[in-house]
């Protein structure tokens, strides 16, 4: 009963697109999962129902069993719907602010908070008194 009841993974892979060598299918499961389905967008299109999904899903595999690399397949894809297809962005000149953004806003933060800490710490002596303020001052006191 309790097999029934606990979670199993909803993989959206129909058994007509399965291919029947275990070695490519495993591949095209592998690269499917690191394609972004186009409509439901935070899933992949191995995780998708969607028919945009399926597609990409035969197309992956026809990729695959016409010889196609791993990184043949993806570059294939990515031609066609660009960078965001992938679930985790390359590196490249493009996604190097991406990437270096957190690093750079918090490097900057640390060192403001840390000149802010440094300008705090430093005992100030007063400023002098002007005679001006210090005749009003002692005008004030003789005043009592």
């Amino acid at each position: 009963m309790l097999i029934f009841l606990t979670p199993l993974p909803a993989l959206a892979v129909n058994p007509d697109e399965i291919l029947a060598d275990p070695r490519l299918e495993e591949r095209a499961r592998g690269l499917s999962a690191q394609l972004r389905c186009m409509v439901c967008q935070n899933q992949s299109i191995d995780d998708s129902n969607a028919e945009l999904a399926r597609d990409l899903r035969i197309l992956v595999r026809e990729r695959l069993t016409d010889g196609d690399t791993d990184e043949q397949v993806i570059d294939y894809v990515v031609s066609r719907y660009g960078e965001f297809v992938l679930l985790k962005p390359r590196f490249s000149a493009r996604t190097l602010l991406l990437w270096g953004a957190p690093a750079a806003l918090l490097l900057i933060g640390g060192l403001i908070l840390l000149l802010m800490a440094r300008g705090r710490l430093q005992a100030r002596a007063p400023a002098a008194l002007t005679p001006e303020e210090q005749a009003r001052i002692n005008e004030l006191l003789d005043k009592r």
